[in-house]
């Protein structure tokens, strides 16, 4: 894996810019240090977006706005194509770039990318398809129809596990529907968000009608995203990452009475049933808990399983476990690759000494690897930990490769316990039970903004909208009528009559 030659065409120096509004660039230093969970190197560097270049950047993605929203939205949808096709050819740089900078196997990394690509394609078609609806007035001579307008200024939060593929579900949507983006990425992961503005640049080089302050990227810590969020030019923030930090953006947006799509935690769960294939639960549940090293917000967290199978399963575990290579995302034959950082590390290190302290017991041992291949120290083993739903560990999200693992005996015991946490992302049942089925995605079943059957909890697609329940956000993103969160509905009524009759009968007269 030559990463200078990716890291040369994805345009990545040495140090590299705290802000750019477009082509236009500021603040290029050495503030943040982008370091490798994968082998410890620093990749590159970037600055750190001041208080006069946020002011830049914003003023000029509010010019962008009222520009690119007289673009008709075909048009804009085929600046998104580019760019979709642009990140086609960019794409094995960039999917090497997101498994190197945040640790995630290559595959994944690749898979990322093609998210991008996919919601590019799938926004390319909306651009033809943003509806409105027609409706029958009670007056005679009188029209009511709906209509959808750009909202302006997208703000967008992303975390460090999903560094580029969360932005662009947000973005290629608000393009087409007529807005400018302005982009806090995580600090964790800064490079591959210059990656992608270089990426965007090269697409509009020569397109007129694009603004250049259409995509800006503000570099920083919390504090640059408070003055997104404080901001009353920002219309929507989209903010992605842990429900400490989403409840923050809300109150802070919620205080000017602007939009908020909180995209938080999760603490998802599979149900197997006793009729469950083991051929679906295990690769299933293995990936949902080790993929990216535990660190998604859909990663399975917790096995809730049928007490009759529940000692066939563990067993069927522990063998898959056994079988799991750690190791250098970048090398296709690893599962499992690092955790971020060490501050991660030091999280998953406590967690497993919660479990015992609170009454679990470890099935599967975790721990920290050391030694050649590891020198990073952000390589850990995933663990399996037999728990209670009411411990406070099992309650919170703990993000890494630990799974919990808790037995039951009838299925409206499974769903309370699948239901009995604050978060509410994704879930799943296993089971060939059509009756169980349907009872899990009944009103009356999972209260997550996902549900499964006979898939694990991760793997969510572009074409559906994703988010989910209660201290997850409440949020949706990407596919079916995500679209929407970017706009403003407009009521219109036409009178075409010669007279001013009133609703609901209302006599006014003189």
């Amino acid at each position: 894996m030559n990463m200078t030659a990716h890291l040369a065409q994805l345009g990545i120096n040495e140090a590299n810019p705290g802000s750019q509004i477009g082509k236009t660039s500021f603040s290029v230093g050495q503030d943040i240090a982008s370091i490798s969970p994968v082998d410890g190197s620093t990749i590159g560097c970037t600055g750190v977006c001041s208080a006069s270049d946020y002011e830049a950047a914003i003023t000029a993605a509010t010019a962008a706005s009222l520009e690119w929203r007289n673009v008709p939205a075909p048009q804009r949808g085929e600046v998104v194509r580019l760019y979709g096709e642009s990140l086609r050819q960019h794409k094995d740089a960039l999917g090497a770039l997101v498994s190197y900078e945040m640790g995630k196997s290559l595959q994944e990394g690749l898979g990322e990318v093609q998210e991008m690509i996919d919601i590019c394609d799938f926004a390319v078609g909306l651009s033809r398809q943003l509806y409105g609806l027609t409706m029958h007035s009670e007056r005679p001579g009188h029209r009511m129809y709906e209509q959808w307008h750009p909202l302006g200024v997208v703000g967008i939060i992303s975390a460090f596990n999903f560094p580029v593929a969360v932005w662009n579900w947000n973005t290629a949507i608000a393009w087409v529907c007529g807005n400018a983006c302005i982009w806090k990425p995580s600090e964790k992961t800064p490079l591959t968000a210059v990656a992608c503005q270089n990426i965007w640049n090269e697409v509009t080089e020569g397109l007129d009608y694009v603004p250049n302050g259409l995509s800006c990227i503000v570099q920083g810590d919390y504090r640059v995203g408070e003055m997104m969020t404080q901001d009353r030019r920002v219309a929507l923030v989209s903010a992605t990452g842990s429900i400490r930090m989403g409840k923050i953006v809300a109150q802070a947006v919620a205080a000017r009475l602007g939009k908020s799509l909180l995209e938080l935690g999760g603490n998802n769960a599979i149900i197997v049933e006793p009729d469950a294939d083991l051929k679906m639960v295990v690769p299933g549940t293995v990936f949902g808990a080790v993929g990216t090293c535990g660190q998604r917000c859909t990663s399975t967290r917790r096995l809730i399983i049928h007490s009759s199978i529940y000692d066939k399963v563990v067993d069927a575990l522990k063998s898959a476990y056994s079988q799991l290579r750690i190791g250098d995302p970048l090398d296709q034959n690893n599962h499992v690759g690092p955790l971020i950082d060490q501050d991660a590390v030091n999280a998953y290190s406590r967690a497993l000494e919660d479990v015992v302290a609170q009454g679990g017991r470890i099935i599967v041992p975790g721990g920290v690897l050391e030694g050649t291949g590891y020198a990073s120290g952000c390589y850990v083993r995933p663990a399996i930990a037999g728990a209670s739903n009411d411990m406070a560990i099992v309650q919170h999200e703990t993000f890494a490769p630990i799974l919990y693992v808790m037995k039951y005996d009838t299925l409206d015991e499974a769903i309370a316990l699948q239901n009995g946490v604050v978060q509410g992302l994704s879930s799943a049942i296993m089971t060939n039970n059509l009756r169980a089925a349907e009872r899990f995605l009944s009103a009356n079943g999972s209260d997550c903004g996902i549900a499964n059957v006979n898939i694990g909890t991760s793997g969510a697609e572009i074409g559906g909208a994703f988010g989910g329940e209660k201290e997850t956000g409440g949020g949706r993103e990407s596919g079916s009528d995500a679209w929407k969160a970017y706009m403003r509905r407009q009521t219109n009524t036409i009178n075409y009559s010669t007279e001013l009759p009133l609703a609901q009968g209302i006599k006014f007269e003189f």
